[in-house]
């Protein structure tokens, strides 16, 4: 009889009494009970969505009625274009402006699965400004707590997220029509309502993806009321939509203070603790996003400081107790927090005074043969760290570090390979003696010679190439550019001062410079088929040189003189035109040094 009620309804809905009108609705819903797809194609079909337009009149008793058949209908994606078009969202969203809330809350249904992934359907409530009404419902009936109204609020709350659901200019629409503080109200007035906090939680997690949204939730109180609500929750599901929200939330720093002060940290710690032993996939997985997310606090300065209270907070001791575990996600968790904490100075050298290298390197010990590639990244990062003041050094390099370093010099992970070289590098910066002996050491600058090949990993060719020069440049030793030589190096020297990273330049000219001073006979034939000499000449005439850059490469030029071969190419390459320019050149260094430049061009001519 569906076929019948359509014709009816048909008939009806121009010029019949409200009590027909109701029975025939009445059958089109149980109809949509039994089967609704097979009823909303009938329905389509008949042609009916359009007379439904002009049944939503707010005067009529029935309207309730054919929202509730038009949100049944708008679960089937094939329905929502056909609803668009047949004219129904403007009369929807007039009727938000009802004061029955059972028409509110259908009109709130309808409105959402007409919007769910449709984005005809959220084009068209966007035309008709549904969204603002919404919020400026949930504004005014956010205080009331009877069930019928929190139901009301979970719709609107739901329509919301469908309306905006992966899109982000709707998003920043409803941010900016001030939506996350009044969310952030509901939260904490209906904590105790499990669909209504769901729907907040999906809300947030879905805004906080978005930047503009972050100073937006740090001027209200969801740390509180997110922790608040963490704490009660016993379900793994449930706490797992709240991590949802606190990962993006967290990558502000105002909020992750925030976070800190209202006891996060506290949580998360007694997660690691109840889970660590289990094996259960759900605690597993819960305690990886409890020690990332404990992680990723330690990456704000203010949250990080306040959580190291200067090396004695039960905190900083705790994490420092997952290193040792034999647990890899807390070994990880635990080096990546130490590099972390590793950021200033104070905290460094507080690190190294208290035994904090030697449980690095053991950990890194455990995971030389076939080891765990995110361990040994992130401890190597921790040390790295702890390596940047000067008065570490020398302790961490007399504690045995480069030799555990070393121990990954076969690893062919360029994350890992990255690690090393810069963690090299800052422990013998201005060390003599360990430059000298990590530069006679064959393997490793063989293998740096290598990887300065590795144009794949620009990471690790950087690195390589800034480590060889380091070991010249800090060890000024005959025998470490012997080693360099030898290994083909300084190929990779001259072309690292053609980098676009003035740094990198000035080491190489340095590095260059020693070589030519110190073993200029031996690097000779490397230096003139690397084509040094024309590199200079290039350098010295661009413009857009560093001042320095133009310094150190006429220092070169007068250090490549004891060299015939060398020589005659920089006679054959005109430049005293070149140097004799630079004698009025705007920095002082750089004048003075062409005037002792040309002299010497002069003199040698």
């Amino acid at each position: 009889n569906l076929s019948d009620t359509l014709k009816k309804l048909k008939i009806t809905a121009v010029d019949s009494t409200e009590d027909s009108l109701e029975g025939c609705l009445d059958c089109l819903l149980q109809a949509l009970a039994q089967n609704n797809m097979e009823t909303s194609e009938k329905m389509q079909g008949s042609g009916i969505l359009q007379v439904f337009a002009s049944l939503l009149t707010p005067q009529s008793s029935c309207t309730a009625k054919v929202a509730n058949i038009i949100a049944e209908v708008a679960k089937n994606e094939f329905m929502r274009i056909p609803c668009v078009d047949a004219g129904l969202i403007s009369p929807l969203v007039q009727l938000l402006n009802s004061k029955d809330q059972e028409v509110l809350l259908q009109t709130g249904r309808a409105l959402g699965n007409i919007c769910y992934d449709s984005h005809e359907g959220r084009s068209a409530v966007d035309q008709a400004g549904g969204a603002q009404i919404v919020i400026d419902h949930l504004r005014s009936l956010c205080s009331i707590t009877d069930p019928a109204n929190e139901k009301l609020l979970t719709v609107f709350c739901g329509m919301l997220m469908n309306y905006s659901n992966e899109n982000d200019s709707l998003q920043a629409q409803l941010i900016n029509m001030g939506v996350i503080p009044t969310l952030v109200k509901l939260l904490g007035i209906h904590c105790h309502n499990a669909a209504l906090t769901e729907m907040c939680l999906v809300a947030f997690g879905n805004l906080a993806e978005l930047e503009s949204s972050k100073e937006q939730f740090a001027s209200t109180n969801i740390a509180e009321e997110l922790v608040k609500l963490f704490k009660k929750q016993i379900e793994h599901d449930k706490r797992e939509m709240i991590f949802e929200v606190l990962a993006p939330l967290a990558e502000n720093d105002a909020i992750k203070l925030q976070l800190v002060e209202a006891g996060l940290v506290e949580c998360l710690l007694e997660i690691v603790q109840q889970k660590v032993d289990s094996d259960k996939e759900d605690d597993i997985a819960e305690l990886k996003t409890a020690s990332d997310l404990m992680v990723l606090l330690l990456l704000g300065d203010e949250s990080m400081q306040k959580l190291f209270e200067g090396g004695k907070g039960n905190v900083f001791q705790r994490v420092l107790s997952w290193i040792p575990s034999n647990n890899h996600q807390l070994q990880l968790a635990g080096a990546l927090a130490i590099a972390n904490f590793a950021r200033n100075d104070g905290n460094c050298i507080h690190m190294v005074d208290n035994g904090i290298v030697e449980k690095l390197m053991d950990l890194l010990d455990r995971h030389v043969e076939d080891g765990n590639v995110t361990v040994q990244h992130a401890a190597l990062s921790a040390l790295r760290n702890l390596a940047i003041p000067v008065v570490n050094k020398a302790k961490m390099l007399s504690a045995g570090v480069t030799e555990t370093v070393l121990k990954f010099l076969k690893s062919e992970m360029p994350p890992v390979q990255f690690k090393l070289l810069g963690t090299l590098r800052m422990l013998i910066d201005a060390q003599a003696e360990a430059a000298e002996q990590l530069g006679r050491n064959v393997k490793l600058v063989e293998r740096l010679v290598e990887w300065c090949e590795a144009k794949d990993h620009a990471g690790v060719m950087g690195e390589s190439n800034r480590l060889l020069s380091a070991l010249i440049r800090h060890s000024k030793s005959k025998d470490v550019i012997k080693a360099i030589v030898q290994s083909g190096g300084i190929k990779h020297l001259v072309t690292m001062a053609t980098s676009e990273h003035v740094i990198m330049q000035n080491e190489a000219l340095v590095a260059l410079a020693l070589i030519a001073a110190l073993e200029l006979g031996t690097a000779e034939k490397d230096l003139e088929s690397a084509k040094l000499v024309q590199i200079l000449h290039r350098l010295l005439a661009d413009e857009r040189s560093a001042p320095e850059i133009k310094y150190n490469s006429m220092v070169l030029i007068c250090a490549l003189m004891g060299s015939e071969s060398l020589h005659k190419e920089v006679q054959d390459l005109a430049f005293l035109d070149v140097v004799s320019k630079l004698r009025s050149h705007e920095n002082k260094s750089v004048a003075q040094q062409a005037s002792l430049t040309e002299q010497r061009l002069t003199v040698e001519s």
